[in-house]
């Protein structure tokens, strides 16, 4: 299997009077999971399709091995794709579904059988997929993803609708395609899956990459100088914390975290002020939270915050 690589370079599109892309450039390495996140309207979808070329551009380029997906003969054996689980015709059967897409990629039936097995779907093959399950439906789409031995594997949100056994299979199944050397391309909007699969991840904000970077660099730079203090006189611990000039945010319902006070320093000041708290660590950033802070400028519809409840 050769080892290919996406690169996107300086995308641009409009739909409209909307600019979807506006400079998008990244590279999907491979042997590694890159994660494609990003809040709605970001161009993550747009970018996919750009790539796989169903989607034109007004400038920049989107290339597999340096070529465009156009241009590729086989395609399914360069570029192995899932960005709508609902694809399938609901009264073929998925057996017959990855039939259909093999002879048009010169692909055998035993190919067929192999990605069924890999998908797990043997039991279920010959039912027709307009009764599968959402669940059921990924699997389906990752194994016509698959269907080609691909260098390069896009999966559009391929955590919806799996339960927790599918969500274990489908973290191992992402993480064995990296080792096996293929390029593998995320989105999600998942973030624990997202920090508990990817090496590498793109954030999408406004048509354009914010942010692109190893995933434990990024949670690096957001722990770094930061301490977690649990308590439970939390308003009294960020009153004491704030007037010594710290920031504090809460995290959790027993945790805070401040910024700006070293946490020896944070240990002196709740003692003198008699604030109990039972624990002062350093600071472990999720992704979550790197992830709302890159894209704090970049949310096109965000909430209002409820009535009561604090902010």
């Amino acid at each position: 299997m050769s080892h290919l690589e996406i690169v996107v370079t300086g995308l641009r599109k409009r739909y409209g009077t909307t600019l979807a892309l506006d400079g998008m450039s990244f590279t999907v390495r491979p042997g590694v999971v890159t994660g494609f996140a990003g809040p709605n309207g970001a161009g993550k979808s747009t970018t996919m399709r750009v790539i796989l070329g169903l989607d034109a551009v007004e400038a920049g380029t989107a290339l597999i091995g340096g070529k465009p997906y156009r241009s590729l003969r086989y395609p399914l054996r360069h570029v192995g794709s899932l960005l709508d689980a609902a694809a399938p015709h609901p009264g073929r059967s998925a057996r017959n579904h990855l039939l259909w897409l093999a002879h048009s990629q010169g692909l055998t039936a035993r190919r067929v059988d192999r990605v069924i097995e890999l998908a797990g779907l043997t039991g279920v093959a010959r039912r027709k997929a307009g009764g599968y399950s959402l669940g059921m439906r990924q699997r389906l789409g990752i194994a016509a993803a698959l269907l080609g031995d691909p260098p390069i594997v896009m999966l559009d949100e391929p955590f919806n609708g799996m339960d927790p056994d599918g969500i274990i299979w489908m973290r191992g199944l992402l993480r064995s395609l990296a080792a096996e050397g293929r390029a593998v391309l995320v989105s999600s909007h998942l973030m624990s899956e997202v920090q508990g699969t990817a090496d590498h991840l793109v954030v999408a904000g406004r048509g354009r990459a914010v942010a692109d970077a190893p995933v434990a660099g990024l949670i690096a730079a957001a722990s770094s100088g930061r301490v977690a203090v649990r308590t439970t006189a939390g308003t009294r611990a960020t009153t004491v914390l704030a007037h010594a000039g710290a920031t504090v945010t809460a995290a959790v319902s027993d945790v805070i975290t401040v910024a700006g006070l070293p946490a020896e320093r944070i240990v002196t000041l709740l003692n003198a002020s008699a604030v109990p708290f039972s624990e002062v660590s350093a600071h472990r950033a999720t992704l979550e939270e790197v992830y709302l802070e890159l894209t704090r400028d970049a949310v096109e519809f965000r909430a209002a915050t409820p009535a009561g409840v604090a902010r």
